[in-house]
Protein backbone atom coordinates (compact mmCIF):
# COMPACT_ATOMS: atom_id res chain seq x y z
CA UNK A 1 0.00 0.00 0.00
CA UNK A 2 1.23 3.48 -0.74
CA UNK A 3 2.34 5.80 1.98
CA UNK A 4 -0.60 7.69 3.45
CA UNK A 5 -3.19 5.11 2.31
CA UNK A 6 -5.31 3.94 5.25
CA UNK A 7 -5.43 0.20 5.90
CA UNK A 8 -7.30 -2.36 7.99
CA UNK A 9 -5.54 -4.01 10.94
CA UNK A 10 -6.47 -6.85 13.28
CA UNK A 11 -4.73 -7.45 16.62
CA UNK A 12 -4.90 -10.87 18.29
CA UNK A 13 -4.10 -11.55 21.94
CA UNK A 14 -5.37 -10.90 25.43
CA UNK A 15 -4.78 -9.08 28.69
CA UNK A 16 -2.08 -6.45 29.12
CA UNK A 17 -0.22 -7.47 25.97
CA UNK A 18 -3.20 -6.85 23.71
CA UNK A 19 -3.92 -3.64 25.63
CA UNK A 20 -0.43 -2.39 24.64
CA UNK A 21 -0.86 -3.36 21.00
CA UNK A 22 -4.29 -1.73 20.74
CA UNK A 23 -3.12 1.43 22.50
CA UNK A 24 -0.44 1.72 19.83
CA UNK A 25 -2.64 0.83 16.85
CA UNK A 26 -5.30 3.27 18.07
CA UNK A 27 -2.77 6.06 17.60
CA UNK A 28 -2.34 4.97 13.97
CA UNK A 29 -6.12 4.88 13.67
CA UNK A 30 -6.27 8.44 15.00
CA UNK A 31 -3.77 9.68 12.40
CA UNK A 32 -5.61 7.72 9.65
CA UNK A 33 -2.77 5.29 8.88
CA UNK A 34 -5.18 2.60 10.05
CA UNK A 35 -8.83 3.22 9.14
CA UNK A 36 -10.33 -0.08 10.32
CA UNK A 37 -9.12 -1.60 13.61
CA UNK A 38 -10.35 -4.86 15.13
CA UNK A 39 -9.28 -6.69 18.28
CA UNK A 40 -9.71 -10.47 18.42
CA UNK A 41 -9.49 -11.50 22.05
CA UNK A 42 -8.62 -14.70 23.90
CA UNK A 43 -11.62 -15.96 25.90
CA UNK A 44 -10.36 -18.73 28.17
CA UNK A 45 -9.76 -16.87 31.46
CA UNK A 46 -10.92 -18.75 34.55
CA UNK A 47 -9.67 -16.46 37.33
CA UNK A 48 -10.75 -13.34 39.21
CA UNK A 49 -13.93 -11.48 38.36
CA UNK A 50 -14.09 -13.11 34.91
CA UNK A 51 -13.83 -16.59 36.37
CA UNK A 52 -16.56 -15.89 38.91
CA UNK A 53 -18.96 -14.55 36.26
CA UNK A 54 -18.12 -17.41 33.93
CA UNK A 55 -18.86 -19.94 36.67
CA UNK A 56 -22.11 -18.30 37.77
CA UNK A 57 -23.65 -17.43 34.39
CA UNK A 58 -21.95 -19.84 31.96
CA UNK A 59 -20.77 -16.92 29.79
CA UNK A 60 -17.51 -16.20 28.02
CA UNK A 61 -15.03 -14.56 30.41
CA UNK A 62 -15.41 -10.80 29.82
CA UNK A 63 -12.18 -9.48 31.36
CA UNK A 64 -9.84 -9.46 28.36
CA UNK A 65 -12.65 -8.12 26.15
CA UNK A 66 -13.14 -5.29 28.66
CA UNK A 67 -9.43 -4.44 28.63
CA UNK A 68 -9.42 -4.31 24.84
CA UNK A 69 -12.40 -1.93 24.83
CA UNK A 70 -10.66 0.28 27.41
CA UNK A 71 -7.55 0.42 25.21
CA UNK A 72 -9.64 1.68 22.30
CA UNK A 73 -11.14 4.57 24.26
CA UNK A 74 -9.92 7.96 23.07
CA UNK A 75 -7.51 10.28 24.89
CA UNK A 76 -10.14 13.01 25.29
CA UNK A 77 -12.17 13.52 28.48
CA UNK A 78 -14.96 11.22 27.28
CA UNK A 79 -12.58 8.40 26.44
CA UNK A 80 -10.47 8.67 29.59
CA UNK A 81 -13.58 8.81 31.80
CA UNK A 82 -15.19 5.76 30.24
CA UNK A 83 -11.92 3.83 30.31
CA UNK A 84 -11.69 4.52 34.06
CA UNK A 85 -15.32 3.48 34.59
CA UNK A 86 -14.84 0.30 32.58
CA UNK A 87 -11.72 -0.66 34.57
CA UNK A 88 -13.08 0.26 38.02
CA UNK A 89 -12.79 -2.65 40.46
CA UNK A 90 -14.99 -2.76 43.56
CA UNK A 91 -13.21 -2.79 46.91
CA UNK A 92 -14.77 -3.57 50.29
CA UNK A 93 -15.53 -6.96 51.77
CA UNK A 94 -18.94 -7.84 50.32
CA UNK A 95 -20.01 -10.08 47.45
CA UNK A 96 -19.05 -7.42 44.90
CA UNK A 97 -15.43 -7.26 46.06
CA UNK A 98 -13.09 -7.77 43.13
CA UNK A 99 -15.72 -7.45 40.42
CA UNK A 100 -15.06 -4.95 37.63
CA UNK A 101 -17.71 -2.57 36.29
CA UNK A 102 -16.89 -3.33 32.66
CA UNK A 103 -17.25 -7.08 33.22
CA UNK A 104 -20.71 -6.59 34.70
CA UNK A 105 -21.73 -4.27 31.86
CA UNK A 106 -20.65 -6.75 29.19
CA UNK A 107 -22.35 -9.72 30.85
CA UNK A 108 -25.53 -7.66 31.33
CA UNK A 109 -25.69 -6.86 27.62
CA UNK A 110 -24.99 -10.49 26.71
CA UNK A 111 -27.99 -11.52 28.81
CA UNK A 112 -30.22 -8.80 27.35
CA UNK A 113 -29.25 -9.31 23.71
CA UNK A 114 -28.27 -12.97 23.56
CA UNK A 115 -25.55 -12.11 21.04
CA UNK A 116 -21.86 -11.77 21.99
CA UNK A 117 -20.86 -9.61 19.05
CA UNK A 118 -23.87 -7.29 19.02
CA UNK A 119 -23.48 -6.64 22.75
CA UNK A 120 -19.76 -5.84 22.43
CA UNK A 121 -20.52 -3.49 19.55
CA UNK A 122 -23.02 -1.65 21.78
CA UNK A 123 -20.40 -1.28 24.52
CA UNK A 124 -17.99 0.09 21.93
CA UNK A 125 -20.58 2.64 20.77
CA UNK A 126 -21.18 3.76 24.36
CA UNK A 127 -17.46 4.29 24.87
CA UNK A 128 -16.79 5.89 21.51
CA UNK A 129 -14.21 3.15 20.92
CA UNK A 130 -11.78 3.66 18.05
CA UNK A 131 -12.24 0.13 16.72
CA UNK A 132 -14.15 -3.10 17.22
CA UNK A 133 -13.65 -5.84 19.84
CA UNK A 134 -14.53 -9.48 19.09
CA UNK A 135 -14.03 -12.78 20.94
CA UNK A 136 -11.75 -15.29 19.22
CA UNK A 137 -14.48 -17.92 19.67
CA UNK A 138 -18.07 -18.07 20.85
CA UNK A 139 -17.64 -21.44 22.60
CA UNK A 140 -16.65 -21.48 26.29
CA UNK A 141 -13.27 -23.18 26.55
CA UNK A 142 -10.30 -24.00 28.73
CA UNK A 143 -6.59 -24.10 28.01
CA UNK A 144 -4.62 -27.22 28.93
CA UNK A 145 -0.85 -27.66 28.94
CA UNK A 146 1.56 -30.57 28.96
CA UNK A 147 4.13 -29.65 31.59
CA UNK A 148 7.45 -31.35 32.22
CA UNK A 149 8.82 -31.37 35.76
CA UNK A 150 5.86 -29.78 37.55
CA UNK A 151 6.92 -31.91 40.52
CA UNK A 152 10.57 -31.04 41.31
CA UNK A 153 11.08 -34.54 42.69
CA UNK A 154 10.18 -36.02 39.28
CA UNK A 155 11.74 -33.62 36.73
CA UNK A 156 11.12 -35.83 33.67
CA UNK A 157 7.44 -36.59 34.29
CA UNK A 158 4.79 -35.01 32.08
CA UNK A 159 1.58 -33.80 33.70
CA UNK A 160 -1.45 -32.07 32.19
CA UNK A 161 -2.54 -28.75 33.71
CA UNK A 162 -5.95 -27.30 32.86
CA UNK A 163 -7.16 -23.70 33.16
CA UNK A 164 -5.64 -20.40 32.01
CA UNK A 165 -4.61 -19.35 35.52
CA UNK A 166 -3.12 -22.77 36.24
CA UNK A 167 -1.18 -22.76 32.95
CA UNK A 168 0.11 -19.22 33.51
CA UNK A 169 1.38 -20.03 37.01
CA UNK A 170 2.58 -23.59 36.58
CA UNK A 171 5.91 -24.88 37.80
CA UNK A 172 8.01 -26.85 35.36
CA UNK A 173 8.46 -26.39 31.61
CA UNK A 174 5.44 -26.11 29.32
CA UNK A 175 5.86 -28.47 26.36
CA UNK A 176 2.67 -27.58 24.48
CA UNK A 177 -0.82 -26.18 24.93
CA UNK A 178 -4.22 -27.21 23.61
CA UNK A 179 -7.82 -26.06 23.86
CA UNK A 180 -10.66 -27.94 25.54
CA UNK A 181 -12.71 -28.58 23.45
CA UNK A 182 -10.20 -28.88 20.61
CA UNK A 183 -12.49 -27.29 18.01
CA UNK A 184 -14.23 -24.28 19.56
CA UNK A 185 -16.47 -22.35 17.20
CA UNK A 186 -14.54 -19.36 15.90
CA UNK A 187 -16.28 -15.99 15.83
CA UNK A 188 -17.46 -15.46 12.24
CA UNK A 189 -16.85 -11.71 12.38
CA UNK A 190 -13.30 -12.31 13.65
CA UNK A 191 -12.52 -14.63 10.74
CA UNK A 192 -13.94 -12.13 8.27
CA UNK A 193 -11.86 -9.30 9.77
CA UNK A 194 -8.65 -11.35 9.49
CA UNK A 195 -9.35 -12.26 5.88
CA UNK A 196 -10.03 -8.62 4.98
CA UNK A 197 -7.06 -7.10 6.85
CA UNK A 198 -3.91 -5.69 5.31
CA UNK A 199 -2.13 -6.21 8.64
CA UNK A 200 -2.51 -8.75 11.46
CA UNK A 201 -0.62 -8.32 14.75
CA UNK A 202 -0.02 -11.25 17.12
CA UNK A 203 1.42 -10.60 20.59
CA UNK A 204 2.82 -9.56 22.94
CA UNK A 205 1.27 -11.21 25.99
CA UNK A 206 1.21 -14.38 28.06
CA UNK A 207 2.68 -16.59 25.38
CA UNK A 208 1.06 -19.95 26.08
CA UNK A 209 -2.21 -18.72 27.59
CA UNK A 210 -3.05 -15.56 25.56
CA UNK A 211 -1.09 -15.58 22.29
CA UNK A 212 -0.73 -19.18 21.05
CA UNK A 213 -4.39 -20.13 21.79
CA UNK A 214 -5.50 -18.07 18.76
CA UNK A 215 -3.57 -20.51 16.58
CA UNK A 216 -5.40 -23.44 18.18
CA UNK A 217 -8.87 -22.31 17.04
CA UNK A 218 -9.39 -24.09 13.69
CA UNK A 219 -11.45 -21.28 12.13
CA UNK A 220 -8.95 -18.59 13.05
CA UNK A 221 -6.08 -20.77 11.84
CA UNK A 222 -7.79 -21.11 8.45
CA UNK A 223 -8.43 -17.37 8.28
CA UNK A 224 -4.75 -16.66 9.02
CA UNK A 225 -3.75 -19.07 6.24
CA UNK A 226 -6.19 -17.53 3.76
CA UNK A 227 -5.65 -13.83 4.43
CA UNK A 228 -3.48 -11.73 2.15
CA UNK A 229 -2.70 -9.53 5.14
CA UNK A 230 0.84 -9.46 6.48
CA UNK A 231 1.44 -10.81 9.98
CA UNK A 232 3.56 -8.96 12.54
CA UNK A 233 4.62 -10.93 15.62
CA UNK A 234 5.51 -8.74 18.61
CA UNK A 235 7.77 -10.55 21.06
CA UNK A 236 7.63 -10.12 24.82
CA UNK A 237 10.11 -7.92 26.65
CA UNK A 238 11.08 -10.66 29.10
CA UNK A 239 10.21 -14.15 30.24
CA UNK A 240 7.07 -14.61 32.33
CA UNK A 241 7.66 -16.39 35.62
CA UNK A 242 6.04 -19.81 35.56
CA UNK A 243 4.80 -19.75 31.99
CA UNK A 244 8.01 -18.99 30.06
CA UNK A 245 10.73 -19.06 32.73
CA UNK A 246 14.15 -18.92 31.07
CA UNK A 247 12.81 -18.02 27.60
CA UNK A 248 14.61 -15.58 25.34
CA UNK A 249 13.13 -13.97 22.21
CA UNK A 250 14.17 -16.90 19.99
CA UNK A 251 12.48 -19.38 22.36
CA UNK A 252 9.20 -17.44 22.19
CA UNK A 253 9.30 -17.48 18.40
CA UNK A 254 10.36 -21.13 18.20
CA UNK A 255 7.42 -22.42 20.29
CA UNK A 256 5.05 -20.25 18.23
CA UNK A 257 6.24 -22.02 15.08
CA UNK A 258 6.07 -25.41 16.81
CA UNK A 259 2.37 -24.86 17.46
CA UNK A 260 1.73 -23.39 14.00
CA UNK A 261 4.40 -24.68 11.58
CA UNK A 262 2.50 -23.36 8.55
CA UNK A 263 2.23 -19.80 9.88
CA UNK A 264 3.50 -17.15 7.46
CA UNK A 265 5.09 -14.20 9.26
CA UNK A 266 6.03 -10.94 7.53
CA UNK A 267 7.90 -9.23 10.40
CA UNK A 268 9.04 -10.02 13.93
CA UNK A 269 9.23 -6.94 16.16
CA UNK A 270 11.38 -7.07 19.30
CA UNK A 271 12.68 -4.47 21.73
CA UNK A 272 16.41 -3.78 21.45
CA UNK A 273 17.00 -4.32 25.17
CA UNK A 274 15.32 -7.75 25.07
CA UNK A 275 17.58 -9.21 22.38
CA UNK A 276 20.78 -9.44 24.42
CA UNK A 277 22.98 -12.40 23.54
CA UNK A 278 20.08 -14.12 21.77
CA UNK A 279 20.37 -12.04 18.60
CA UNK A 280 22.27 -14.51 16.40
CA UNK A 281 19.88 -17.35 17.19
CA UNK A 282 16.86 -15.06 16.80
CA UNK A 283 18.07 -13.84 13.41
CA UNK A 284 18.41 -17.47 12.26
CA UNK A 285 14.92 -18.48 13.44
CA UNK A 286 13.43 -15.43 11.69
CA UNK A 287 15.45 -15.85 8.49
CA UNK A 288 14.67 -19.58 8.25
CA UNK A 289 10.97 -18.69 7.99
CA UNK A 290 11.46 -15.92 5.45
CA UNK A 291 10.44 -13.16 7.82
CA UNK A 292 12.00 -9.78 8.57
CA UNK A 293 13.49 -9.02 11.99
CA UNK A 294 12.77 -5.50 13.26
CA UNK A 295 14.69 -4.42 16.37
CA UNK A 296 13.42 -1.15 17.86
CA UNK A 297 13.28 0.70 21.18
CA UNK A 298 9.64 -0.03 22.06
CA UNK A 299 9.74 -0.39 25.87
CA UNK A 300 9.13 2.15 28.61
CA UNK A 301 12.69 2.91 29.83
CA UNK A 302 13.43 0.91 32.97
CA UNK A 303 10.06 -0.88 32.96
CA UNK A 304 8.98 -4.28 31.56
CA UNK A 305 6.12 -2.88 29.47
CA UNK A 306 5.71 -1.60 25.95
CA UNK A 307 5.47 2.14 25.35
CA UNK A 308 2.35 2.82 23.21
CA UNK A 309 3.92 5.81 21.40
CA UNK A 310 7.15 3.95 20.59
CA UNK A 311 5.23 0.84 19.57
CA UNK A 312 2.95 2.93 17.35
CA UNK A 313 5.97 4.52 15.66
CA UNK A 314 7.50 1.08 15.05
CA UNK A 315 4.24 -0.23 13.56
CA UNK A 316 4.03 2.86 11.38
CA UNK A 317 7.53 2.31 9.98
CA UNK A 318 6.78 -1.35 9.23
CA UNK A 319 3.51 -0.46 7.47
CA UNK A 320 5.00 2.40 5.47
CA UNK A 321 8.13 0.45 4.55
CA UNK A 322 6.28 -2.55 3.09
Amino acid sequence: MARGTAQAAVALGGGHGLFATLSALRRLHDDLTIDDLTAVVTVADNGGSSGRLRGEFGVLPPGDLRMALAALCGDDEWGRTWADVLQHRFAGEGEMQGHVVGNLLIVSLWELMGDHVRALDWVGRLLGAHGRVLPMATTPMDISARVRGADPARPDDITVVRGQVEVATTDGQIESVALVPEDPEACEEAMAAIRAAEWVVLGPGSWFSSVIPHLMVPGLRRALAETEGRLIVVLNLEAQAGETTGFGPADHLAVLYEHAPDLTVHAVLVDSSAVGGDRERLEKVVADRGARLVVEDIAVPGEPRHDPDLLAAAFGRIVEGS
